[in-house]
């Protein structure tokens, strides 16, 4: 699976954005609110990453953050939501107002929004009321979270269990935490580090 791309901003458009990664250049799918956070062309920028691959199509998502992408995994898993239908939902309304919506059953908001109508907001307050969080300001709220609370919330909107996922986390990290170099490592790098071993244990 890619979790993330990191290289230079070569193209904005209206729902898409072009990455260069030393001479490969990537076009991925992206709401309005990572077409927002993300730096100018010419930047380089990390854009987290989701693939959609069926018989008719392979597309790469992309995202400004974990919490962003975690947002829209769990839109996925609502019934009649795509892919599309999800990065259109985030591209009209904020993570947070989204989750404060369906925190506080405000069905008349979700209507509002372009793509959802009265039964998929049902489908959504049924499946997602009271499981969703998020920050507007994810790097400032880490520090005063569990550690790699981000690689948890990415790993459990992918389906496995939170608990689980907790347990896999902080084993890793601890693991991770006496190999030589670790301390030096960026917090990015440790995120994808601790994010790749997990994956493979709990896939397993």
């Amino acid at each position: 699976m890619f979790n993330s791309l990191t290289g230079i901003i070569t193209e904005k458009m209206s729902s898409a954005v072009c990455i260069d990664t030393h001479g490969i250049e990537w076009q991925l799918i992206v709401p309005g609110s990572a077409l927002d956070a993300l730096p100018a062309v010419g930047r380089e920028a990390r854009v987290f990453t989701y693939l959609v691959h069926t018989d008719d199509v392979m597309q790469l998502y992309g995202f400004s953050s974990y919490e962003e992408r975690a947002l829209f995994l769990n839109l996925i898993k609502v019934d009649g939501i795509g892919p599309r239908a999800a990065v259109k939902i985030l591209s009209h309304i904020s993570g947070s107002q989204l989750t404060s919506a369906l925190d506080g059953g405000d069905v008349a908001l979700l209507e509002k929004v372009p793509g959802i109508g009265k039964k998929t907001a049902a489908k959504m307050m049924l499946a997602l009321k009271g499981k969703l969080a998020f920050s507007e300001s994810p790097a400032a709220a880490r520090p005063s979270s569990r550690p790699f609370e981000a690689v948890i919330v990415s790993l459990a909107s992918m389906g496995y269990d939170r608990r689980n996922c907790e347990q896999v986390v902080e084993s890793i990290a601890v693991a991770l935490a006496g190999e030589d170099g670790w301390e030096v490592k960026k917090p990015t790098e440790k995120e994808d580090a601790v994010f790749r071993r997990a994956l493979i244990e709990l896939a397993q």
